[in-house]
C-alpha cells in the first residue's frame, strides 16, 4: 500500500502543476498504451543484478501549451517483472512496478501523411512492490521508490481530429532497488527501455 500511496502522492503533484484547462479546443489529450519493459543488467559491490522482461500499461495525460510545446503526466503499471541477485549466494525478489512521471513535450505539428513525431524529458519515480509470492519472496524485503530520468520520443498517427494512434519509446535510468536489505545493495545504476503503442483521445 505504501508503494501504492507514493505513486498518487508524485502523480497528484505532477497534475496540480499542470495549468488550468484551458477554453481553446483540443489542447488536452488523453493516452493509453500497452508497453514493454527491459533492464540492462547491472554489477555493483559485488552484486550481479538481473530483472526479466515484461509488459504492462501507461495512462498518459498530456496538455498542449501552442503547437509545439506540451506537458506530460504519465502512470505506467508493470505486472510481475522478477529481480535476480547473485552475490554469494541467488536471490528473487518479484515485484510490480508502478511508475508515475512528469516530462516536457517538443511535438513537430507538420508532419507528412498526419504522423507528428515528438520528443520528450523529464524525472518521475519508479516504484517496486513486492509481490510476496512463493519463490520470489526474501525476507525483510520492502517497496522501495526510486528517483528516475526519463527521455525519450515517439510519433502520433492522426486518424481524426480527435484520434490518433501512437507508437513510443521511453527510457528510463534509475538507481537499482535493493528493497532495504544490504545484501542487495549495488548502489549501480541501470537503464529500462520501454517501448509501447496505443491510442490518443484529444478534446
Amino acid at each position: 500500500m505504501r508503494g501504492k500511496a507514493v505513486v498518487v502522492g508524485v502523480f497528484a503533484i505532477l497534475l496540480a502543476g499542470l495549468p488550468a484547462i484551458a477554453q481553446d479546443e483540443l489542447r488536452q489529450e488523453i493516452s493509453v498504451q500497452g508497453t514493454g519493459f527491459f533492464t540492462k543488467d547491472s554489477t555493483g559491490n559485488g552484486v550481479f543484478q538481473h530483472s526479466t522482461d515484461t509488459g504492462g500499461f501507461v495512462l498518459s495525460y498530456r496538455y498542449h501549451f501552442n503547437k509545439w510545446v506540451a506537458a506530460d503526466a504519465s502512470y505506467g503499471y508493470i505486472r510481475n517483472t522478477q529481480q535476480n541477485f547473485i552475490s554469494s549466494s541467488a536471490s528473487n525478489v518479484e515485484t510490480d512496478v508502478h511508475q508515475a512521471t512528469g516530462a516536457l513535450v517538443v511535438t513537430v505539428p507538420y508532419g507528412a501523411f498526419g504522423l507528428h513525431p515528438y520528443v520528450l524529458a523529464g524525472a518521475g519515480a519508479l516504484v517496486f512492490d513486492p509481490t510476496g509470492n512463493a519463490g520470489g519472496f526474501v525476507p525483510g524485503a520492502t517497496t522501495q521508490a526510486r528517483a528516475a530520468f526519463v527521455y525519450g520520443g515517439g510519433v502520433d498517427w492522426n486518424l481524426t481530429q480527435h484520434f490518433a494512434i501512437r507508437a513510443e519509446y521511453r527510457g528510463f535510468v534509475y538507481e537499482r532497488p535493493d528493497f532495504g536489505l544490504e545484501s542487495m545493495h549495488s548502489g549501480a545504476t541501470t537503464h529500462t527501455a520501454q517501448p509501447s503503442a496505443g491510442i490518443v483521445f484529444r478534446f
